[in-house]
């Protein structure tokens, strides 16, 4: 701090009885007559960044908590920024005091103050940062008091004098270290308020309100990257927008961390030659990340360690141990059997360090922690440097036991139709275990994969059986794909005949990722490997059950006599004593097929079989998904009161299994025959509330199934317009995905609607596109449907030539898919127009 009252003529000060205001000093009354004014220059507070962006809302915020008269009286007395190092704490309240000022909302001046509370060398204590604020505040040196709570009165009167005086100040105290070293720089009057930035949440000052300062967002990153590029080198410097992927690939590897990208900045403005994709491969080595965002006094490390230094041995060792554990985040039991501590003492310690922000707690989901990834780097150089490799290894193992043990029992809880003997005690009831498994899939999935390195390919192949139902009730196929592809590799490269032995489920749990995942040709190839590798040990189960799923995959791959002829030789090897529920799903998949072939009592009876061993089995999902299908048979057969009874049983039995997917395919299916039935009331609500269900669930491809049925029921009601919106939204997103022949229904459905609004042009246009796309996917029935619609639509706009073509095509198209009905529409449609271009 300067000397603000030398060479000043304005302060005269004289100790008597007569008082201007009360403050105590060694016994004396004292009255000070103040100084004029209080120069901004001699407060100390460094210059605000110009190249600030991203804390608009938190900005705006504070400012306003400013503005005088502002809940005068009972609003806070001051403002705590928290967050980690590096954040950005000084600069935000740099810019909140500028603004301010520019206002003159503090004609007073401002005080600053920098405590340096984790600089063990420059720490300034509360006494001595009181002795310079009052000095600061125009108080000659032989009337500040020795002690620090004379000093605190003398302070909060001086400053209230001020107010009192109409001129307003504002104090900064910045870099506290705890509530003891802010606490006598607080203000004690509401005029007066105070801004106070720390690594902790200091929450025990009085009226105070904390503000966390998180990381910036992404595009925030990027412009403060930006921005700082141009204000070193001018705005000719172009390289952030000349390669914005790199500039991201920057932001994400510096944590998004203001410190981290201005040094960033400041080594690429150092060589304006060097492209941001140079700076990525240099950060992309997370051994020596955090040694490369270095420069000059300016370092990351440095910032982490000041922090680290102030921690208690124990709160160290927890710090350093949290990168051992491979996923995103960890809870408080887990965290305790890491560092093997009992939940209780994990939690104060996990406490102290989320106060010191060097984790951060769940914003949601109280018992959950992470690491800042930077933070993650320096704990893990701290963990190597300061933890045996066997006092490492235990820790992994007792955190990968814990999470295999804890998953098994879950697990036991997914399936709701397991007995309940079979339930393990450690979880309450079912919704007590998706609770922890919905909390820690992310975690067990990471840890899982990350195993094998650690010598316990066991917790691997363990997690995957412990995880694979809820997976997939969850329909995280994604993860489950990467689960079974890891374990499988294991398998592969295991000496362990026991654990070779399990190849064949691994690729058949492969091959159902990637099914799900619409990635139907991927599956086939995993799914013919089973087979083979079947064959070849003479394993049976196991050559039904990849012959059951080929059968599967060939039918979304709408090849239905391939699909009946492998499903047909797994119910061959499937034989009624033996595995029920693969029989029971062979049979399902065999209906699949029939109805994709329109041998709809054969499907029936099919799906039929199947309901009879799910009840038998009292397999509840199962029985629903049958029931829905047999739903759809009913429908294809023109019994519209049957499919309504069938999707409603589907719905019922589905809800009863709680399973959330087949009851919102069923729930949607309902809607759609009650509709084609003229019951209207209620279907569009259903129908939305599926398809709400099947997105969240991440099931695109039948929720643009859902959405074309939507498109389909506003379109029966007169909705037209919307029936048009939401059937190209439908397109849009099979377009998005490679969807081919759902974009193909989709146009064609388009287009009829196009054509029924007397839109011929828009419908000639979306109509040659569906049928391009039906030609693609080899679909000649819808085709023909298609070509009718745009024959129509060509005749409209009197191209009676090129109508008459087009319905000769339609002719042909019926004719190759044996539709005798529609063949019959096609050829009237040509004989009508024949006709009257004759005449």
């Amino acid at each position: 701090m300067g000397n603000p009252h030398e060479g000043s003529s304005q302060v005269h000060n004289r100790i008597g009885g007569g008082v201007f205001y009360n403050a105590v000093v060694q016994g004396n009354n004292v009255t000070l007559q103040l100084p004029g004014e209080i120069t901004p220059a001699l407060t100390g507070m460094p210059a605000p960044s110009s190249t600030f962006t991203g804390r608009e809302t938190v900005l705006d915020l504070l400012v306003e908590e400013l503005r005088p008269g502002r809940r005068a009286g009972i609003g806070p007395l001051a403002h705590v920024v928290t967050g980690l190092p590096g954040v950005g704490k000084t600069e935000l309240v740099l810019q909140v005091a500028h603004s301010a000022s520019q206002q003159q909302w503090f004609p007073g001046g401002i005080l600053f103050i920098d405590l340096h509370g984790y600089d063990g060398d420059r720490h300034v204590s509360p006494s001595r940062a009181l002795g310079s604020l009052i000095q600061a505040l125009g108080i000659p040196d032989q009337y500040v008091p020795d002690d620090l709570q004379d000093r605190a009165r003398l302070y909060r009167s001086v400053l209230s004098t001020y107010a009192e005086q109409g001129r307003r100040i504002l104090v900064i105290v910045d870099n506290a270290r705890d509530d003891s070293q802010a606490r006598p720089l607080l203000s004690a009057d509401s005029r007066v308020p105070v801004l106070v930035t720390s690594r902790h949440t200091l929450t025990g000052l009085n009226n105070a309100r904390m503000h966390d300062l998180a990381v910036l967002a992404p595009a925030s990153a990027v412009e403060l990257l930006r921005r700082d590029l141009r204000q070193a080198r001018g705005p000719d410097d172009s390289r952030v927008d000349d390669d914005p992927e790199s500039a991201q690939s920057i932001a994400h590897l510096c944590g998004h961390l203001p410190l981290a990208l201005r040094i960033v900045a400041a080594l690429l403005a150092d060589l304006p030659s060097r492209p941001l994709a140079s700076m990525v491969k240099a950060l992309g080595d997370a051994r020596n990340r955090l040694q490369r965002l270095s420069r000059g006094d300016l370092a990351v490390r440095t910032a982490f360690e000041l922090s680290y230094h102030h921690l208690s041995d124990d709160q160290a060792r927890l710090f350093r141990l949290l990168p051992i554990n491979p996923g995103p985040d960890i809870s408080t039991e887990s965290a305790g059997r890491l560092a093997d501590l009992p939940s209780e003492e994990a939690e104060v310690l996990l406490g102290a360090l989320a106060r010191a922000h060097l984790v951060e707690p769940h914003a949601k989901n109280y018992g959950r922690w992470r690491l800042h990834d930077l933070l993650r780097l320096y704990a893990n150089e701290e963990c190597t440097l300061r933890e045996q490799s066997h006092e490492r290894r235990s820790a992994a193992s007792r955190l990968l036991d814990h999470y295999l043990a804890v998953a098994k029992a879950a697990g036991t809880h997914v399936d709701v139709d397991t007995k309940a003997s079979a339930r393990s005690p450690l979880f309450s009831d079912r919704d007590a275990a998706l609770r922890w498994l919905d909390g820690e899939w992310h975690s067990l999935l990471a840890a899982a994969l990350a195993a094998p390195a650690l010598e316990r390919p066991d917790i691997l192949v363990g997690l995957h059986y412990a995880l694979i139902h809820y997976l997939s009730w969850r329909r995280h196929w994604g993860e489950y794909e990467e689960l079974s592809q890891a374990s499988l590799e294991v398998a592969r490269s295991s000496r362990f005949p026991q654990l070779r032995s399990q190849e064949l489920t691994f690729l058949n749990n492969l091959g159902l990722a990637q099914l799900e995942l619409r990635r139907l040709d991927d599956a086939v190839s995993s799914y013919r490997a089973c087979l083979e590798q079947a064959r070849l040990v003479a394993d049976t189960d196991s050559m039904a059950m990849a012959l059951s799923n080929l059968g599967r995959a060939y039918e979304e791959l709408h090849e239905p006599e391939k699909a009946v002829e492998v499903l047909q030789q797994a119910l061959t090897l499937t034989p009624p004593n033996g595995n029920l529920r693969a029989r029971g799903m062979t049979y399902t998949n065999l209906g699949r097929a029939l109805l994709r072939l329109r041998r709809f009592d054969e499907a029936a009876e099919a799906f039929t079989e199947d309901i009879i061993i799910c009840q038998a089995v009292g397999d509840l999902s199962g029985e629903a998904i049958a029931c829905n299908n047999l739903g759809l048979v009913a429908r294809n057969m023109g019994l519209v009161d049957a499919a309504i009874d069938h999707h409603r049983q589907a719905l019922k039995t589905a809800r009863r299994a709680k399973d959330d997917h087949t009851a919102a395919l069923a729930q949607a299916n309902l809607a759609t025959e009650m509709a084609a039935a003229g019951h209207l009331d209620g279907v569009v609500d259903m129908l939305e509330d599926s398809l709400v269900t099947l997105e969240e669930l991440g099931d695109g491809y039948m929720a643009t199934q859902c959405r074309m049925h939507l498109g389909h029921v506003k379109h029966l009601t007169g909705q037209i317009d919307e029936a048009i919106t939401i059937i190209s939204k439908a397109a849009e997103a099979s377009r998005a995905t490679g969807d081919r022949r759902t974009e193909g229904a989709a146009m064609a459905d388009l287009g009829l609607y196009l054509l029924q609004e007397r839109r011929f042009t828009e419908a000639i246009t979306t109509t040659m596109r569906a049928i391009s796309l039906h030609d693609s996917c080899g679909d000649s029935g819808r085709k023909g449907d298609s070509l009718i619609i745009l024959g129509i639509s060509l005749d409209a706009t009197e191209r009676t030539d090129e109508a008459i073509q087009v319905f000769k095509d339609a002719v042909t198209a019926f004719k190759e898919v044996m539709d005798s009905e529609k063949l019959a529409l096609a050829m009237g449609c040509l004989k009508e127009i024949e006709d009257l271009s004759e005449s």
